[in-house]
C-alpha cells in the first residue's frame, strides 16, 4: 500500500501563491504517476495536474495552465503543486493521488483545503 499525506492548504488572497506538498510512503516502488485533484463544494472532483514519475512528463487542466506547476522530488518521495495567481475559483479541497500498474494501486490522500479570498 501507499500512504499519501498532503499539507499546505491555507487561506490566501486572490492573486497570491501557495505550495501544496504530498509525501508518499509505503510501497512507493509501485507508483507510476502522481497527481493533484480538487473538489469544490457541490462539484465533482477534477484533475488539476499529473506527473509521470519515470519521465517527469506533466499534464495540466486548462484552467490552471500557466499558473500551477506540479513537480516531484523522487529522493524525498514528495510531490508539490506550486499555485500562482490564485483565483477564487481555485478554492477547493485538494487531494494527492498516486497510481500504479493496476486499479488496486490507486491511492488518495486525505485532502487539504485551499481557500482563496477575493
Amino acid at each position: 500500500q501507499v500512504q499519501l499525506v498532503e499539507s499546505g492548504g491555507v487561506l490566501v488572497q486572490a492573486g497570491g501563491s501557495l505550495r501544496l506538498t504530498c509525501v508518499a510512503s509505503g510501497d512507493i516502488s509501485t507508483i507510476k504517476a502522481m497527481g493533484w485533484y480538487r473538489q469544490a463544494p457541490g462539484k465533482q472532483r477534477e484533475e488539476v495536474a499529473v506527473i509521470i514519475t519515470s519521465s517527469g512528463k506533466t499534464n495540466y487542466a486548462d484552467s490552471v495552465k500557466g499558473r500551477f506547476t506540479i513537480s516531484r522530488d523522487n529522493a524525498k518521495n514528495t510531490e508539490y503543486l506550486q499555485m500562482n495567481s490564485l483565483k477564487p475559483e481555485d478554492q477547493a479541497d485538494y487531494y494527492c493521488n498516486s497510481v500504479g500498474p493496476g486499479p488496486k494501486y490507486d491511492y488518495w490522500g486525505q485532502g487539504t483545503q485551499v481557500t482563496v479570498s477575493s
